[in-house]
């Protein structure tokens, strides 16, 4: 473990250091489409019907839209809640679209699932299988540690397999970095959560059929579900990374919930063995408390009632399924919590396990189907999502959303005319150029890392601002929203992701003119936050970024808990005082403030 050890203390320092470019030692290569991209297959859409057709009250729905919106902490981008495999309602928050693919992060463990499960439906492979036997031909070291790991130890994630996550920073290899890597605990009793598991069942799928594990779900899967507008990302050796790195929209991910709902079968076909989905659904091992209180089956979380089970991805990723209300909710949120146990899940087992039940026969309610819709648009235009700069949410400043007085309206066009008149035409080049707009979670995910923007630039069209951001030799000009989000496709190394701005025209206690930013990255968790500050021919501007520091260091602290030098570092680190001057760079890493001049 010391080579990833290394790798993982060399980012952390890179980066707080302000080192720009490819600051790990993993190949970089663009990925990402834009989205519409189509992987070939014909889409279809599910039925769409009224929440009393199905038994479920339209009212009761728009108080969960509400809960979910005003629940601190949960950042709730999409809900969508289907039941009797029809669609009930669909609701974006925010800067946030329904319909728009979302990162899936470790919610795509369980189609890994659902691929090995067809790979022993075809006969190519049993979970009692060793692993090692399936890399035969690669000329690997000592692997006797793990001679006797199987197929299901990897989807029970009990295979104790030391290099986990982290090792993703350490090379291009992750096959033979799993493979040669030590063990933590013992295989198929000590449960240890660790998305290189399955990555290494992709691997599996790759090494049995020669085509990646989207290749060879295409016919068995996206093809009879009718997802087209799909994209997963590979490794740098060209194998799905199976654990994250997905994009979903969240109607082709309640399909997914509705195939294992239907054990496995899918418009009179059997995609998946019944079996093997009752397997997958069982609880096999037990997580500590907080992950989950209910357990994991294969590549699958138990939920909280009986029966029911949750596709989870971190920071609010979840296709929840209730068998016994033949009921699918999907969310898509930016919370600053990893895994189920957290206030997200909460509400939604607030409003559907314990004491809910469809009602039969519910006559149709035009009234409350009404209030629903227009609790949908208020959602999607104003203040619960993060598209609206909040009052009290800008630290040092005087922003305001906005009252609905005339004296309010009247002095906030009076700023939106200051602010674009004084910007309009202005560029600046920043003293501190190791920035990038992309958050630094998203930089470490997709292995982008930022060129640093060197020059801040403004334009006025029709009354329209325009903010101008040069990365390395990259330009995104972008239109902000000064009153609802506008959505824009902006180019990090040649990736495309779709960013919603909004900004607010303020001052600050010195009578500096502001401009408020929000970047909402709407196919991802991640939000970067921009407050710029004008001085004559100076701009200084502060950063952030959500889910932050708190979620860095959650990780950060990981390593501290582990065997091997890095937590030995840690730990001393801790033990001496000194983690309150790392957790200080930390912070000015997430939260940097960089100062340009006019030119």
């Amino acid at each position: 473990m010391a080579k990833t050890e290394i790798a993982v203390a060399e980012l952390v320092w890179n980066l707080i250091a302000g080192k720009k470019g490819n600051t790990g030692r993993v190949t970089y290569f663009p990925q990402k489409p834009a989205f519409g991209y189509e992987n070939g297959c014909a889409e279809s859409s599910l039925e769409r019907a009224t929440p009393e057709s199905q038994g479920i009250s339209s009212g009761y729905l728009a108080s969960f839209l509400r809960a979910l919106g005003q629940t601190e902490g949960t950042d709730i981008h999409q809900v969508l809640v289907a039941r009797g495999g029809k669609v009930v309602c669909e609701c974006g928050y925010g800067a946030y679209p329904a319909g728009l693919w979302h990162a899936s992060y470790s919610l795509c463990k369980s189609i890994t699932g659902m691929a090995i499960g067809m790979l022993a439906q075809e006969g190519m492979l049993k979970p009692t299988d060793r692993v090692i036997d399936f890399f035969k031909k690669r000329h690997l070291l000592d692997v006797l540690r793990q001679k006797d790991i199987t197929v299901e130890n990897l989807l029970t994630m009990t295979s104790c397999v030391a290099f986990n996550e982290s090792g993703i920073l350490s090379g291009d290899d992750w096959v033979r970095g799993f493979l040669e890597s030590g063990l933590t605990g013992t295989p198929g009793r000590d449960f240890q959560y660790n998305s290189m598991n399955t990555y290494l069942l992709s691997a599996i799928v790759t090494e049995l059929t020669g085509e990646t594990m989207t290749e060879y779900l295409r016919p068995r899967l996206w093809e009879p579900l009718g997802i087209s507008r799909v994209f997963w990302e590979t490794c740098p050796l060209g194998i799905t990374k199976g654990g994250w790195g997905l994009f979903l929209r969240p109607e082709d991910a309640a399909k997914l919930g509705m195939l294992y709902l239907q054990r496995g079968r899918w418009k009179n076909r059997q995609l998946v063995n019944e079996e093997w989905v009752e397997q997958s659904c069982q609880k096999h091992a037990a997580p500590p408390p907080e992950m989950g209180n209910y357990g994991y089956g294969y590549q699958m979380w138990m939920a909280g009632k009986e029966g029911s089970f949750n596709y989870n991805g971190m920071l609010g990723q979840n296709v929840v399924v209730y068998p016994d209300n033949d009921l699918v909710v999907v969310t898509n949120a930016g919370s600053s919590e990893l895994f189920q146990n957290c206030r997200l899940m909460e509400v939604v087992r607030q409003y559907f396990e314990e004491g809910f039940t469809v009602q039969e026969g519910l006559p149709e309610n035009p009234g409350e189907q009404a209030a629903l819709a227009r609790t949908i648009r208020e959602l999607r235009g104003s203040g619960f999502g993060p598209g609206r700069i909040k009052k009290g949410g800008w630290m040092g400043t005087r922003a305001r959303e906005g009252r609905r007085t005339k004296q309010g309206a009247g002095r906030g066009e009076a700023l939106r005319l200051r602010g674009t008149r004084f910007l309009d035409g202005k560029w600046y080049e920043m003293q501190e150029d190791s920035v990038g707009l992309m958050p630094l979670i998203m930089q470490v995910m997709h292995n982008n890392y930022t060129d640093g923007i060197r020059r801040v630039g403004f334009m006025v069209k029709k009354g329209r601002l325009y903010l101008g951001l040069q990365e390395g030799e990259e330009i995104n000009w972008m239109e902000v929203g000064l009153l609802r989000p506008v959505a824009t496709d902006v180019s990090f190394h040649g990736e495309i992701y779709r960013v919603g701005v909004t900004g607010e025209f303020s001052t600050d206690e010195e009578g500096r003119l502001a401009l408020l930013l929000d970047f909402a990255f709407l196919e991802e968790a991640c939000r970067r936050k921009g407050r710029m500050y004008f001085d004559k021919n100076e701009v200084e501007i502060r950063w952030d970024e959500t889910p932050g520091k708190e979620v860095i260091m959650d990780g950060l602290d990981l390593f501290a808990d582990t065997e091997g030098r890095m937590g030995l570092l840690m730990k001393a680190v801790r033990e001496s005082g000194g983690i309150d001057v790392f957790r200080i760079l930390v912070e000015r890493t997430v939260r940097p403030v960089c100062r340009g001049h006019q030119i």
